[in-house]
């Protein structure tokens, strides 16, 4: 099943969040479905990756957003867990300190951008300052619309110079979040992950999906898609991720570079080395 295509925000379409089904799972019937589909796609995932080191002619940014719970740090470890680790730097964008405000908003983001042949995984991202501040209305409608304008134009100069990105909403039900919180307060080795902010946001989940909404639908566009992934299901969650993932790299068709060495004059040294070894012995 095309993934990019089902899941794939158009911007030139009237699209809201609460037409998208959280607990979808297109395409695979079971838990055990989904695990035999994220074993044959990370093979395929690790030898994309060393292409794209190899190569050098491209970066790749995920970028993971979500309510509370929706699942990122989870979506680290089990969709993208094919990944060489060496290659690969994730960041988790907090509330930011007081330096980082003193900044405009993309300036504590770009230092964490991929360099070409490596892979950038953002846990929140550039679009909390929007999020957070759009849904709590202290953004009016022309400040929205600079800030979305910014963030295009961020997305545009990565996209320019070579960096393939890739946007995910991990879509989860209010009631979905609410069970998840519940395990989190049950669990004395999760209880560190609790936070008062967790149920004060709540209050503004109308908001935030409204947020959410509008900033897709200005930013989905062919070079930073926006993918809204059904998140109630974890085991679905990964495997559309890692699906959409492999098939962005897929797109790319990379080789493996030529040799920069004369391969046969390497191989006499290496029968002469072997030679040598041998008189030795």
């Amino acid at each position: 099943m095309d993934y990019r295509k089902l899941f794939f925000v158009d911007p030139g379409r009237r699209f809201q969040l609460k037409d998208q089904d959280p607990d979808a799972s297109p395409g695979l019937d079971s838990k055990a479905e989904g695990e035999a589909a994220l074993a044959a796609a990370g093979e395929q995932l690790t030898h994309l990756q060393r292409l794209l080191y190899a190569e050098k002619k491209h970066g790749l940014l995920i970028v993971l957003q979500g309510m509370d719970a929706a699942g990122k740090d989870g979506s680290i470890r089990r969709a993208f867990t094919a990944f060489h680790p060496l290659g690969v730097i994730a960041t988790s964008f907090k509330v930011p300190t007081l330096e980082e405000a003193d900044h405009d908003f993309l300036w504590r983001v770009h230092p964490h951008a991929p360099r070409l042949g490596s892979i950038a995984i953002f846990n929140r991202s550039h679009y909390e300052d929007f999020l957070v501040n759009r849904a709590h209305r202290r953004l009016d409608d022309k400040a929205a619309a600079l800030r979305l304008e910014q963030i295009r134009d961020f997305e545009t100069l990565l996209a320019q110079n070579g960096v393939v990105i890739l946007k995910f909403f991990l879509h989860i039900s209010k009631e979905e979040q609410l069970a998840r919180f519940k395990k989190r307060l049950r669990d004395p080795e999760s209880n560190w992950k609790i936070e008062e902010s967790d149920y004060t946001e709540r209050v503004y989940w109308d908001a935030y999906m409204s947020a959410y909404e509008e900033a897709m639908a200005a930013t989905s566009l062919p070079g930073a898609p926006w993918y809204v992934i059904p998140a109630d299901r974890k085991w679905f969650r990964d495997v559309a991720l890692m699906q959409i993932t492999l098939d962005a790299l897929k797109a790319l068709d990379m080789k493996f570079p030529k040799p920069t060495v004369d391969l046969a004059d390497i191989e006499r040294r290496y029968h002469t080395a072997m030679l040598e070894q041998e008189n030795k012995s």
